[in-house]
């Protein structure tokens, strides 16, 4: 039987990267997507293949379509099959609602919102011929709270976890689960890029109920149940994985 091959997008670093090496140590071949550092790219690749399975690098934006129908066409040719999508790539512009522009708003939900109906669909079309498969895609607490400067950033979220219960209801049919995981604050390379980081963190650690922040292996544990079987019978939803802080008020 042809091992299983899963799709990452944004898995050169970070959650990505820690559910990219989750996959691999269950056997699946995996393909690494980037945008920018192919050094860190093949670095990730290095330690899957040490794992024992094979790995396809894929530079793409997947904020634009013809980048993602071309990511494919190299899924096709190496692998000739896709069983997971893993929908974490993301990306946005982090000010106040009234400095935004539309070219803001514009990059912020190509790459984290439309990226996931084209990727989806695309993969949709590979998984049906083997029977199903699985999609999770990445999200976060902004999605249904107020976080500050995060206006495009959670307001595509939130498209993310609507998309994935129109996903799940459409392709349940063709054997394939969708659901999201959600997080609270998670200190990865991404979180650099918050004006407000140290306060941010610092703030998370003191109000989390279980007493840490919220670690990228919190968040993979959580997407490989998803992506397993005993988790067939759960569809469209969104696990939110943040220690509880966002219980309180």
């Amino acid at each position: 039987m042809e091992k299983k091959v899963a799709l990452v997008t944004g898995s050169s670093r970070g959650i990505g990267k820690e559910i990219a090496i989750s996959l691999a140590k269950e056997g699946y071949n995996l393909v690494i997507n980037y945008a920018r550092s192919r050094s860190n790219a093949e670095a990730t690749a290095a330690e899957i293949r040490a794992l024992g399975v094979d790995v396809l690098v894929v530079k793409a934006n997947v904020g634009k379509q013809e980048k993602i129908k071309a990511m494919f066409e190299q899924i096709d040719d190496t692998f000739g099959r896709l069983d997971v999508f893993v929908n974490n790539a993301a990306s946005g512009v982090l000010r106040p609602l009234m400095e935004l522009e539309e070219s803001h708003w514009d990059w912020t939900m190509d790459i984290n919102a439309k990226a996931l109906l084209f990727c989806a669909q695309e993969a949709a079309k590979r998984m049906e011929k083997t029977g199903g498969g699985k999609i999770v895609s990445l999200s976060s607490l902004g999605a249904i709270r107020y976080l500050e400067n995060y206006t495009t950033v959670g307001v595509s979220k939130a498209a993310v976890e609507s998309l994935t219960r129109y996903l799940a209801v459409e392709l349940a049919p063709k054997g394939i689960a969708v659901n999201a995981v959600s997080g609270g604050a998670v200190d990865t390379d991404a979180l650099t890029h918050f004006p407000n980081r140290d306060e941010l963190l610092k703030d998370a650690a003191e109000r989390t109920p279980a007493g840490r922040i919220v670690e990228p292996k919190d968040l993979a544990k959580a997407a490989m149940f998803l992506l397993s079987d005993e988790a067939s019978m759960i569809r469209g939803q969104t696990i939110i994985v943040d220690g509880g802080i966002s219980l309180l008020a």
